[in-house]
């Protein structure tokens, strides 16, 4: 189970449910909690939040590019960061051969998403 701090609810449900497409599996007064192809995702209500400078949860996705474009027209705004040399879909090439993109939900937790390179 992954755990997801969220100060409104019903932001988080539409940004996991509807723009992630997310299943929402059991919603109570101070949880949601999604299925994420298998695991748990618990997005839990907190009276306030203070994003951290890092990626607090991730999902592997097979095709990256394919994967960006589409939730970029979903409106999720992926993040760029200075030196970083992404490309214009915003997608680092990590000198592992990974290849990363990062983006906010509505609280500004840092989300990823990763195409891992083929051994």
């Amino acid at each position: 189970m992954a755990f997801i701090p969220a100060t409104d609810l019903g932001s988080a449900r539409a940004f996991y449910a509807g723009t992630l497409g997310l299943r929402l599996a059991q919603e109570t007064p101070i949880a949601l909690i999604f299925d994420a192809n298998g695991t748990h995702l618990r997005v839990a209500a907190v009276p306030e939040l203070r994003p951290q400078p890092f990626t607090i949860a991730g999902w592997a996705v097979p095709d990256i590019h394919a994967t960006v474009r589409a939730l970029s027209r979903a409106g999720v705004s992926f993040v760029r960061y200075d030196g970083m040399g992404q490309d214009a879909d915003g997608v680092w090439p990590a000198p592992d051969g990974h290849l990363i993109a990062w983006f906010t939900d509505p609280d500004g937790n840092t989300l990823s998403l990763t195409q891992f390179a083929r051994a």
